[in-house]
């Protein structure tokens, strides 16, 4: 036993199956043992080389001709399919580390497609086939690097990477820090572009990345918004340089700011995550980035990253985007580990522009929220135009349909939670809250207080 293969065929005898939902893995078969799994092709067959991993199919979908498929509910197939990818990225995991493999060398974790390229497989295009056609980003490159992160080592093959800055997770800077540094920098900045700047945060906090660094991303690029030297233009939308491939390239053009800033962030998440997208993809050159082949900032320069990939071939460049951070951090603004007793005065408005709606000035934080709880559409802002409370809208009960019989109700949102012994069955049921939880993207509570079921597994009505 030398190589590790993962799929997705659904007849073959394999010894692992990934079963979806949060339900039991099986293993069939001891690892030692010969399993049938992948056929064989002009050059042997990989039964014999290679562990066959089963990636279980989402229910929802239905095959028509060869590997195409039509799917009767895209958003609970994605959950589905991003469910087995996260458990095989884990079992591949362990028994590379069981087996002391390199997922990342030749030939060690294939998929049943690569197989077949190979000579070693049947005709099957799985489980790439499923990730296409489910729009979910990934690839086979990408989820051996996943597998390799998973082992506890760099995701592209390299090491060292403590201290390093990671692209995906929450902003550290704040708007009002953002806003000041662009304006120490760029005196006649526009003031379109300050009012932008939150959007950096709200569609990087979209996707898990950091605003803060596509943002930096953006000064770097611009010349701080100077557009000084830049292929692009304020007009074009396009704070990145994207599409901007050679000289005298103008690059590409978005309708309106939050579109290019998202593109941005899009395409930021490809090179850092193999995760799929939140919003519809609008970023024109995402399918040509090597999922996941830069989870750092200081990966983000070609000559820099381990696998000579990145966004920019200028040496130094991910170093040059962390020198603009630092300088943005280091303005006044930054978030406050104390609260109102360190001097810090909060506004109530309905937006932090529009200051004729202010109801008031409040020294404490806990006075400034009963004022913004007493005037709906109301929020409180810091001194820097952060929105630091809004409260919650109340929620409202829906209905939603069901189309199994078998849909699991659990006692509380969880697939790590215990099952009532009750099934919905197919029908219209109310959900009256929501939550987090194992094992779904969203939990709904029934109203008949019977429990909580996956909402992955519901068309809302």
């Amino acid at each position: 036993m030398t190589k590790i293969p993962t799929e997705t065929c659904v007849n073959d005898t394999n010894r692992y199956f990934l079963e979806t939902g949060g339900c039991p893995l099986y293993q069939t078969l001891p690892w030692n043992h010969r399993g049938w799994h992948c056929g064989s092709g002009n050059r042997g067959s990989g039964n014999n080389t290679h562990i066959g991993v089963e990636m279980c199919e989402p229910a929802c979908i239905k095959y028509t001709a060869g590997s195409n498929f039509t799917c009767s509910n895209m958003a609970a197939a994605k959950a589905v399919a991003k469910r087995t990818y996260e458990a095989a990225v884990e079992l591949s995991a362990m028994l590379c580390k069981k087996y002391s493999l390199d997922p990342l060398a030749d030939g060690v974790v294939i998929s049943h497609r690569e197989g077949h390229s190979r000579g070693i497989a049947s005709n099957h295009g799985d489980p790439e086939h499923l990730w296409v056609q489910l729009d979910m980003g990934y690839t086979m490159d990408g989820f051996r690097k996943a597998v390799k992160a998973a082992m506890g080592g760099a995701a592209s093959g390299g090491s060292g990477t403590d201290g390093y800055t990671k692209i995906m997770g929450s902003a550290v800077a704040t708007v009002g820090q953002m806003r000041t540094y662009l304006k120490a920098k760029n005196p006649k900045v526009e003031q379109s572009v300050l009012d932008m700047v939150p959007l950096y945060l709200s569609e990087g906090g979209m996707e898990g990345v950091r605003g803060d660094i596509a943002f930096t991303q953006s000064c770097l690029e611009t010349g701080n918004f100077t557009f000084s030297g830049s292929a692009v233009t304020l007009s074009q939308n396009n704070f990145c340089g994207m599409g901007v491939t050679s000289n005298g390239v103008k690059g590409n053009s978005f309708d309106t700011p939050q579109l290019g800033i998202r593109a941005q962030v899009q395409h930021l998440k490809a090179y850092a995550s193999v995760d799929a997208l939140k919003n519809p993809c609008i970023d024109p050159r995402f399918r040509y980035v090597t999922r996941g082949c830069a989870g750092y900032v200081e990966w983000l320069g070609q000559k820099e990253n381990p696998d000579g990939k990145g966004w920019a071939a200028g040496a130094g460049y991910g170093e040059k985007v962390l020198a603009i951070l630092k300088g943005i951090l280091g303005m006044a603004g930054g978030v406050s580990s104390g609260s109102a007793g360190d001097g810090c005065w909060y506004r109530v408005r309905k937006s932090w522009a529009d200051a004729s709606s202010q109801k008031g000035v409040f020294k404490s934080l806990e006075d400034a929220k009963k004022c913004a709880d007493d005037n709906p559409g109301y929020s409180v802002f810091d001194e820097s135009g952060n929105a630091v409370y809004t409260k919650a809208a109340a929620f409202q009960p829906y209905l939603v349909q069901v189309s199994i019989p078998d849909l699991n109700i659990r006692k509380a949102p969880g697939t790590d939670k215990s099952k009532t012994g009750k099934v919905t069955g197919v029908g219209v049921f109310t959900i009256v809250e929501e939550a987090d939880g194992e094992g779904a993207s969203r939990w709904g509570k029934l109203k008949s207080n019977a429990g909580w079921i996956s909402l992955d597994y519901v068309a809302r009505i």
